[in-house]
């Protein structure tokens, strides 16, 4: 199965971390591994190309919703059946990805999330507790669909769902729509639990308040 399955992760200036990411993946057997280098201005894709990862660069930054289009476009045109995708600034544990695509082949699935806040052990920062319900909030009113963690950037789908991930947003926006999408198209979905690991390097990526309430006006001008 491992040769069906390609890993995408979309990376901005993670030069210090995403050859530990790409290593762990490895690892586990997956060798089909993209990663987006969006605009990076250090090693980010020597370091990944180093790790043994495939990499796609955009020659600019375009957001983590337009880099992780391209990583599934990309995947998809190298005959992917599977797609995972996950951050590349470490927050993610690689060794989750087996659970994800188990529970995806099981339940004969479409899509399957990563949910931070399932999981007993994780240890989130209130900051990101507080950011995150109001992101769940925000994706429920906006998409009619509640689900415990709506920005999680950990998910595994079937390449059918991948080739209906058209993103209007390049943002942060592009995981709201992504739980539009999974309505929209009425696929069979679950959320499990998945483990994070929060640094100071972490923290200061994702979403914001300000971001969340961009958001509201985005999909609000797009969809109402």
């Amino acid at each position: 199965m491992n040769d069906l399955v390609y890993i995408v992760i979309p990376a901005k200036d993670e030069g210090s971390r995403i050859e530990r990411v790409v290593r762990g993946v490895r690892q586990l057997g997956y060798e089909h591994i993209i990663v987006v280098n969006d605009g990076s201005q250090d090693q980010t894709r020597h370091r990944a190309e180093a790790a043994g990862a495939e990499v796609v660069s955009h020659l600019i930054n375009l957001g983590p919703g337009a880099a992780t289009k391209t990583g599934i476009e990309w995947a998809l045109e190298k005959g992917a059946e599977y797609v995972v995708t996950l951050d590349g600034d470490g927050q993610h544990y690689p060794e989750d990805i087996p659970a994800l695509l188990d529970v995806l082949q099981k339940e004969d699935l479409d899509v399957v999330l990563g949910s931070r806040f399932k999981h007993p052990g994780n240890d989130i920062p209130r900051s990101r507790l507080i950011l995150n319900r109001l992101g769940n909030a925000l994706t429920a009113l906006i998409t009619g669909l509640w689900v415990s963690d709506s920005q999680s950037g950990m998910k595994a789908f079937r390449a059918e769902f991948g080739a209906k991930l058209d993103f209007q947003f390049s943002g942060y926006e592009f995981c709201t729509e992504f739980i539009h999408l999974v309505r929209h198209h009425r696929v069979k979905y679950r959320e499990i639990p998945i483990r994070v690991h929060y640094s100071k390097e972490t923290m200061t990526k994702g979403q914001s308040v300000r971001n969340g309430f961009q958001m509201v006006l985005k999909f609000i001008r797009e969809f109402v």
